[in-house]
Parts: structure tokens; sequence; C-alpha cells
């Protein structure tokens, strides 16, 4: 090979170097372009999820509210969205039903699965040691659901949790006392 073709085949790779760095440079803008896009979809999508469990919370809260009864266990006092943390623990319960003897702690999904039942078993676990004044209490569990299958409600029952599911009156009418009549 000559000098003059060496120098036409470096010429001729430097230039398709160029090309393909060229290339790579809009490929890469293309694809930020994109993960943006999916971002985006991704955050709707989880906004999505949590809207649907807020609606599933706020169902289940405003119905154990009005009848404080998990089976035959009456109790006092509700809340909800209870965050705590004590040393290396931390859970979130989303009810908690009390009363002089006794914890209910209702794990509430929109869809609930065999997973969510392994969630409320840490839950179950963790409460004591984050709750110690209620040391002495009986604690029972409970999933609330929109949807479980069957497998998932079996399992739950085997657990010896209360299932707790959508069914009968579900609307509850309020209104001003100045209506319009047409």
């Amino acid at each position: 090979m000559t000098d003059d073709e060496l120098k036409a085949l470096v010429a001729g790779l430097a230039a398709s170097q160029d090309r393909t760095d060229e290339q790579m440079k809009r490929t890469t803008q293309n694809l930020n372009r994109i993960g943006a896009k999916l971002g985006r979809l991704g955050e709707l999508y989880g906004n999505i999820g949590k809207n649907q469990g807020d609606v599933a919370e706020e169902f289940f809260f405003n119905s154990l509210a009005n009848d404080t009864h998990l089976g035959d266990i009456h109790f006092d006092d509700i809340e909800k969205n209870n965050h705590k943390r004590r040393g290396k623990t931390e859970e979130e319960y989303d009810i908690i039903m009390t009363n002089g003897n006794a914890i209910g702690i209702v794990e509430v999904k929109y869809k609930a699965h065999e997973n969510d039942l392994d969630k409320l078993d840490r839950k179950m676990r963790n409460f004591k040691q984050l709750f110690p004044i209620y040391q002495n209490y009986k604690q029972y569990g409970a999933i609330a659901s929109f949807h479980i299958n069957d497998d998932a409600k079996k399992e739950a029952l085997r657990r010896g949790y209360f299932v707790l599911q959508r069914r009968g009156k579900l609307v509850h009418t309020e209104s001003s006392d100045h209506l319009t009549v047409l």
C-alpha cells in the first residue's frame, strides 16, 4: 500500500468515525427524549395507582368509622395514615382501630395480592415494637380491598386475618338546605 493510499484510507476512516459519532449523538438525544416521556408516563401511572389506593383508603376508613367493628369486635377509636419510626423499624399503617384491650390493624389495597399479606405480617410483627403502649393488647389484622382473588382471600383467612370487601350500600347522600328544584 502506498503512502497516498494509506492517507486516503485514514481520511476515509476519520470521516466514517465522524458520521458514527454524529449518529450516536442523535441516538442519545432521541433516547433522552424517550426517557423523559417514559418518566412522565411512569409518574402518571404511579399517580393513578396512588389515587386508586387513596380512594380505597377513604372508602374503608369512612365505612369503618361509621361501623367500628371487625367481625364481632367493637372498637372505640379509628385513625388513618399513621407513620411511625422507632430506631431502625419504620412502618405506615393505613387504619388503626382501638378499644380498651384490642388493636385492629387494617391494610388497605385497591386490589390485594398474596404478597400484600406478607407486608401485613411484617406490620403486625412490628406494631408492638413501634407502639409499646399497646404491649398487652390483643392484636387483630385485616386486609381491606375492592378486589381480592380467591387464593389471596383463602390465604388471608388461613393466616387469621379479617377480609374486608366492598359490598352492600355504597352511596351516601348529603344535601344542602338550599336544594334547587326545577
